[in-house]
């Protein structure tokens, strides 16, 4: 039974982990707070929150970065408790410490422990005192990476091929990390680039008792954030994987850690480097729950209520926890896998995507918790209607398969993902798809750089050009059935009827980057369209028939956009007008703004001479920047934003004239 340690906890941060902590919190009876920001005030954990406390701005550091406004707001709002979630706060020592001193209970580990994990140089020499096994740099030895001591997700990391690239190496990452987590120190270790990314799960109390829930592969990564995690770790051996939890549980005790935390490895030809300690819950941490058989959020507020680890609280049996000897969880059972669904381009260099989710459907057996038997499992930041900004990380869900092998599981999770309907935002769902379906994913021989190696490949259109004209084809019919049926003359005539055969109407789409032109016409009651038969129309979707096989397609319209979900997953497509409106031209060599954004840097001036591939205009949306070049040689004719202004999509941010040598003008 819950103590009453936390009655009512505020979630110090947003999305998906708010609405995880949110339901785990709902099924303990304890009462939830949310705090906002501008552009979320109707996002999904917002309304989902008993009560909500706004903190007025947008961008993350005047909002969910803002320490003393969050304890501001558990104060006002009655909160006894914070959990914090990860990114943003989590892994703040001042910010853990300042919600102690104000008389809260902080749902984490001792702010001394945060600190000490917090600087990776200082954690390393924890650990390597400890004799935990740590990888170090040799002076000369290239490649090697240049890393952040402080924060994560990749910013402020530099791969260094030579000893020509260190120096600007490492002045960009100081750069970076200054400019992200406040803290511009950086060091080097060697960079393995087809080593093996590996975590293990702690979980411990202030009674004695360490459990080591697993171990989790997150090898496929793209900038150095994970996109698909698993466990148990594929294509280790039995030693390796003692080893790997031998060491976190060293690590736990070489720090009196005390609650969830996770101790990442490098593994490379059977040696295990320790990487760093988040001291916090990790995104991927569901694939444990499933696997072992626990509720990570709820064990986190038993031990910060100074509860005792015990079989009662989620563990389905008893084995030895080693040192201790004390009960904990079982072995694990099965195999999970999760991937992360994010709004954003991997073909355009990751451009994160922003709009309006239009649709978001999945599935699921259960949403935020472990199915009752093997199944899958989503956790969403979003729903139908939720927009997508440009200030906060581009993830919209974690997909989660569970099964009894890992075979079974692949299938299973490409399955979940075949069957989705998702629209109004680019995802990375093909992606993904292709991820799953590669050879040496499914046999386990994974890597760090794999995804790097494979993104061409596993970015190729999946599709074939039959397959996209049948789903544009679904596309004009239904927009002709419905054109007819909103029709005020001749409305009661069947959409496709003439006594004779028509001449051929067309309609245009783009998909992505190609145009598709569908020519369709009428005949007795039927339309008809080369190559294909068609079956049946009504105003919802299209039955086809193609090379004796029958295929079916759900269509949604939303003005130029049209929402295709057929046999091979869901589509995007958006309707080409007839007429274009002069107002919409812009001038030629124009630079446009992809998605919205804000300008961080303006890295010419008008009258420049530029070369194609210069960088003319840094966009940075969704914590991660985007560099728009120069596409051609010429001059600046016009720069037409400044520094740390907000652009929307589409909006002209530069003007380049081609240059003509003057040897050649006429």
């Amino acid at each position: 039974m819950v103590s009453s340690g936390c009655e009512r906890v505020l979630v110090a941060n947003r999305g998906e982990i708010a609405r995880r902590v949110m339901h785990t919190c709902r099924t303990l009876g304890i009462e939830t707070v949310a705090v906002f920001s501008d552009a979320d005030t109707d996002a999904p954990f917002v309304v989902e929150a008993d009560i909500a406390v706004r903190l007025p701005g947008e961008a993350a550091a005047d909002t969910y970065l803002r320490g003393d406004r969050i304890v501001d707001a558990a104060k006002s709002s009655g909160a006894d408790a914070i959990h914090p979630g990860y990114g943003f706060l989590s892994e703040n020592a001042e910010f853990a410490q300042a919600v102690l001193d104000a008389g809260l209970t902080w749902i984490g580990p001792d702010p001394k422990t945060i600190e000490q994990m917090g600087s990776k140089v200082r954690a390393k020499e924890i650990m390597s005192a400890a004799g935990v096994p740590v990888l170090t740099a040799e002076s000369g030895r290239y490649p090697m990476l240049v890393k952040a001591s402080a924060g994560g997700g990749g910013r402020g990391m530099r791969v260094v091929d030579g000893p020509a690239e260190l120096d600007s190496a490492i002045a960009a990452a100081e750069a970076e990390a200054e400019a992200a987590f406040g803290d511009g120190t950086v060091f080097v270790e060697p960079y393995l680039p087809t080593a093996r990314h590996i975590e293990v799960q702690v979980l411990a109390d202030r009674h004695g008792t360490c459990w080591v829930l697993g171990e989790r592969d997150c090898s496929i990564q793209r900038r150095h954030q994970k996109v698909v995690e698993e466990t148990p770790a594929p294509g280790i051996s039995d030693d390796v994987r003692t080893r790997l939890r031998d060491a976190a549980r060293a690590a736990v005790a070489a720090v009196d850690y005390v609650g969830a935390g996770t101790v990442e490895f490098l593994v490379k030809d059977e040696v295990v480097s320790f990487l760093e300690m988040n001291t916090r819950l990790q995104v991927e941490h569901p694939v444990t729950e499933c696997v072992w058989g626990v509720d990570l959020v709820e064990l986190q507020i038993a031990v910060a209520e100074d509860r005792a680890l015990s079989s009662r609280f989620g563990p389905k049996g008893p084995v030895s926890s080693g040192e201790t000897g004390r009960s904990g969880p079982n072995l694990g059972d099965g195999h999970a896998i999760e991937v992360r669904v994010y709004a954003e381009d991997p073909a355009d260099d990751w451009r994160a995507q922003t709009g309006t989710v239009r649709a978001f459907e999945f599935a699921a057996d259960t949403r935020f918790e472990v199915p009752r038997s093997y199944g899958v499992r989503v956790d969403s930041a979003v729903e139908p209607g939720s927009e997508i900004g440009i200030h906060y990380d581009p993830m919209l869900a974690k997909v989660v398969a569970w099964a009894p092998d890992r075979g079974q599981t692949i299938r299973m999770l490409r399955g979940a993902l075949r069957h989705a309907r998702v629209h109004g935002v680019r995802t990375n769902l093909e992606l993904l798809g292709a991820i799953l379906s590669d050879d040496d994913f499914v046999t386990g021989r994974v890597h760090t750089r794999l995804l790097d190696d494979r993104l061409e490949q596993w970015t190729e259109p999946r599709r074939s050009s039959g397959e996209l004209h049948r789903y544009a084809v679904a596309a004009a019919l239904v927009q002709a059935h419905s054109a007819h049926g909103a029709a005020r003359v001749q409305s009661r005539i069947p959409a496709a009827y003439r006594n004779v055969p028509s001449q051929s109407r067309t309609r245009t789409y783009v998909i992505g980057d190609e145009s598709i032109e569908i020519a369709y016409a009428s005949e007795r009651g039927r339309f008809v369209v080369d190559g294909v038969e068609v079956v049946h129309v009504d105003e919802h979707g299209v039955r086809l028939r193609h090379n004796g096989v029958r295929e079916s397609y759900d269509v949604t319209v939303d003005g130029d956009a049209v929402y295709v979900d057929g046999p091979t997953g869901p589509l995007d497509l958006r309707t080409v007008p007839r007429f274009t409106d002069p107002a919409e031209t812009v001038a030629e060599g124009s630079l446009l703004a992809a998605t919205p954004a804000s300008v961080a840097v303006v890295a010419v001036a008008t009258g420049d001479e530029v070369q194609k591939g210069q960088t003319v205009v840094v966009l940075e949306a969704m914590k991660m920047q985007h560099t728009v070049s120069a596409p051609t040689d010429g001059v600046v004719a016009a720069i037409e934003v400044a520094a740390e202004q907000q652009v929307e999509a589409g909006a002209v941010l530069a003007v380049i004239d081609e240059h003509v040598p003057e040897g050649e003008r006429t």
